[in-house]
């Protein structure tokens, strides 16, 4: 597993294309993008407390020759859209099923961790919408956008520059952090890292952890095929999902932070194994629950 330890920062990871990275990419400990070419920036995601979204704030300034005025969210979750309110000068562009969950959803994400130092976080909803696809233009740089979904949550946007051949992830993928599907699809997850290897980037942002390369799309598909085999296992055997977690071997994803995201993915495989409609599938509260149980109480957030 590759160190990632010390303070906010931007690195740099090809020509005008920098990532801010937040060990140790556990809870709420995302990665965004700064996008520069000339005179323009754009911005991808934000962070999920003031705090954390004031500090890119200064890292951005400094980076770029002004502040950005467009905003990509790569999907709804608080810590990738709660800072959006402190870059006012940025138009904030998404996915429109991820305007309709980031709306639905709110604040919700604060109630999960009452200890933590938000700040006067608000809600920033996307201004820009689009449905699949949208291209951008940062200087002279060609910024693709494309919706996958349901995947990691409701709706996932990456944000691909072809002549960089960088691939912000968001979500999709994460590094050495567990993969996560609380609100998306097993199913539409595997389907949509599948479709990002035709894009033959050499550099990978991920949602959570250090910058990679296309070893992230392998590892994830790794995880989501094995996630699958235990499902299969845990119904045939008549395990409920936290019984199958606990009886699961994690193997090589032993070491990854946020282990215990095992008991909601169950939740959804069993949904979709069963052939459920989401709609169907349990409750965000109950999967929440079973994964506290298996955590022994529930996980740590420092944002």
């Amino acid at each position: 597993m590759a160190a990632f330890i010390g303070a906010p920062r931007l690195e740099e990871t090809a020509e005008g294309v920098h990532a801010f990275l937040q060990p140790d990419g556990g809870w709420c400990l995302n990665n965004a993008g700064l996008v520069v070419d000339g005179d323009s920036a754009l911005l991808i995601d934000t962070a999920a407390t003031a705090a954390r979204a004031g500090r890119l704030r200064e890292l951005v300034a400094v980076a770029a020759p002004q502040l950005p005025r467009l905003l990509v969210n790569t999907h709804s979750h608080g810590d990738h859209t709660f800072g959006n309110h402190l870059f006012p000068e940025a138009v904030v562009v998404a996915a429109e099923r991820t305007r309709q969950e980031a709306i639905r959803t709110g604040l919700h994400l604060t109630g999960l961790w009452p200890d933590v130092d938000w700040g006067a976080v608000e809600p920033a909803a996307p201004q820009v919408t689009f449905a699949e696809e949208l291209t951008l233009h940062v200087g002279g740089l060609e910024v693709r956008l494309r919706a996958f979904g349901p995947a990691h949550s409701s709706c996932d946007t990456v944000v691909w520059l072809p002549e960089r051949q960088v691939l912000f992830a968001g979500d999709l993928v994460m590094n050495a952090v567990t993969p996560f599907v609380l609100t998306g699809s097993v199913s539409g997850l595997r389907d949509a890292v599948a479709r990002l290897r035709a894009l033959d980037a050499v550099t990978v942002v991920p949602g959570h952890g250090p910058v990679g390369g296309p070893e992230l799309l392998d590892t994830t598909e790794r995880y989501l095929a094995w996630l699958l085999d235990v499902a299969k296992a845990g119904l045939a055997g008549g395990l409920d999902p936290l019984a199958a977690a606990r009886a699961a071997d994690l193997g090589e994803f032993a070491d990854f932070l946020d282990t215990e995201r095992l008991v909601p993915n169950l939740h959804r495989a069993y949904g979709e194994l069963r052939g459920g409609r989401p709609e169907d599938f349990a409750g965000i509260d109950e999967m929440v629950r079973g994964m506290a149980e298996l955590h022994g109480g529930f996980p740590a957030c420092h944002a």
